[in-house]
């Protein structure tokens, strides 16, 4: 039987730039919600989840973590992240999309989501760039509020869907931020950083990943690592 390969991507920054509509709609969200315009100023937002983001958000402003104000607060990012996105100068990074159709056209190769966004705003984004039908399933901010806990929620449902072991040899995750490579360790899977988000190739190599990109447009690198 031919071995199965899980490669799970992040979002933003590795996959796709909305153009800020993400930081628009969290601001508005909350505004929203607590009548409070924080600026995102004291709150990393790189590699973090959404549920870890908002978390932080209540806490700098002494607001109360219950899941009532979670949830409103979401519902206001969510739909102010549907009318932003249309208004932002986002697109798809360097190489994605060859890459995801080389992928797809690959026997035994599973695509799926391991990222920070709330499962509803990984959708909206990527219907709006037009690559949401190629990932199967994902692990979502929704599984977890600590990103390195949602490798786990990836690995049964690949095992769900296809009735078998992946090995953590067998998994690769995508990202390009520090909090990615440690997501990866944390799950024992391969872990190639892309230095087209924040951090730059040395930064991202500092933390040792497997293979380290500039970016995902040499097709035939990037695929040689994936095969490795």
């Amino acid at each position: 039987m031919l071995e199965k390969t899980l490669i799970l991507f992040d979002i933003d920054g590795t996959l796709l730039t909305s153009g800020g509509a993400g930081e628009r709609a969290l601001r508005l969200g909350f505004l929203d919600r607590f009548g409070i315009d924080d600026d995102l100023q004291n709150v990393e937002i790189a590699g973090r989840t959404d549920s870890g983001i908002a978390r932080a958000m209540l806490r700098a402003h002494a607001i109360a973590e219950t899941p009532e104000n979670i949830a409103a607060f979401f519902d206001g990012y969510l739909a102010h992240l549907a009318d932003q996105l249309p208004r932002s100068d986002g697109r798809l990074l360097p190489g994605i999309l060859p890459l995801l159709e080389a992928l797809q056209a690959r026997p035994g190769v599973v695509l799926a989501l391991l990222t920070g966004n709330l499962a509803r705003g990984a959708e909206l984004k990527l219907m709006h760039y037009g690559v949401w039908q190629f990932f199967e399933f994902g692990a979502y901010a929704d599984d977890h509020h600590d990103r390195n806990e949602l490798g786990p929620f990836a690995r049964r449902r690949a095992v769900e869907k296809h009735g078998v072991e992946f090995p953590p040899e067998r998994i690769f995750v995508l990202g390009d931020t520090p909090h990615d490579i440690t997501c990866a360790r944390a799950l024992g899977a391969k872990a190639i950083a892309i230095a087209t988000g924040k951090f730059s190739r040395a930064a991202l190599e500092a933390h040792r990943p497997d293979f380290v990109f500039e970016d995902l447009s040499d097709l035939e690198a990037v695929l040689a690592a994936l095969s490795r």
